[in-house]
């Protein structure tokens, strides 16, 4: 209510007189951060997101976004309010609607895509084919066998809707809330064979997830250096579920600068243009 009045809220000033010494970005890690056009892995309340469509847009607007990327949960994760075909098609049109308010600003169309057991993604091939970007994630039977976590993400990076391979390990590092009042744990990484992985994204061109979230930061530094050394592409995305959110990416860009993560391999320095070519390749 008092933000709403225009008012700073009694509880932030508070930690605002506490942190008087707050420390910004280094010189290196804000210039990255200025190359960014846009995010590619966002949430709204159509799944498990707090905010509705125009406010995550309004507010990627207000921090000088050229576009940003919709990725609502796929239908199998109903624990996020997943998007049934039907739902994903009446969201197409909503998007539609408000890019024409927005211009020249642009919400791309797109999802997060469960990854299945067999490597396929959860959702129809034609509707997959309709959406701007594919961010394919792994949800379930997170402590499988590193074979079986493998031949599961080969498949899914060597899926030609798959543009972003998402937070990859699937770790939590500290617990979180979840809708409902559920709470989920701290969570170790799952065992892959990375180089495999990430040998198949440079071969189908799928771009390796830089994930901001401070619970995630995934992958960790020695595999970000590996995909590094490998020559992936990067996509670093916030993984945003609230408007405050989207301002996370500066996370990712520390942890870019500090693997070398070349600016020209980070998909979402590009135009709008650019990367629409590029997903549609």
């Amino acid at each position: 209510m008092q933000a709403h009045a225009g008012e700073v809220p009694e509880y932030l000033a508070r930690l605002e007189e506490a942190s008087t010494e707050l420390v910004p970005l280094a010189d290196d890690v804000a210039e990255f951060c200025s190359a960014l056009r846009g995010d590619l892995h966002t949430h709204s309340d159509w799944s498990d997101g707090g905010s509705p469509i125009r406010e995550m847009a309004e507010a990627a607007i207000a921090l000088g976004h050229e576009y940003v990327a919709l990725t609502d949960h796929s239908p199998r994760l109903t624990v996020a309010n997943g998007l049934s075909a039907e739902r994903l098609e009446r969201q197409l049109d909503v998007v539609a609607a408000l890019n024409e308010e927005l211009a020249p600003f642009r919400i791309l169309t797109g999802i997060e895509c469960d990854i299945h057991l067999d490597g396929s993604l959860d959702q129809t091939d034609e509707l997959l084919g309709r959406l701007d970007v594919v961010v394919a994630s792994v949800h379930s039977d997170l402590r499988a066998e590193s074979a079986a976590m493998t031949e599961r993400m080969l498949g899914a990076v060597a899926n030609p809707h798959t543009d972003v391979l998402g937070h990859c390990t699937g770790r939590l590092l500290i617990p979180r809330e979840q809708r409902e009042g559920r709470r989920q744990r701290p969570r170790p990484e799952s065992a892959f064979d990375a180089e495999a992985v990430f040998s198949a994204c440079v071969e189908h061109g799928t771009a390796v997830e830089i994930n901001s979230r401070p619970e995630r930061l995934d992958p960790p530094l020695r595999l970000l250096a590996l995909a590094v050394e490998l020559g992936c592409q990067f996509a670093i995305d916030t993984d945003a579920h609230a408007p405050g959110q989207l301002d996370w990416q500066g996370n990712g860009c520390e942890r870019a600068v500090e693997t070398g993560v070349d600016v020209d391999r980070v998909v979402n320095t590009w135009t709008a243009d650019e990367l629409l070519e590029w997903t549609a390749s």
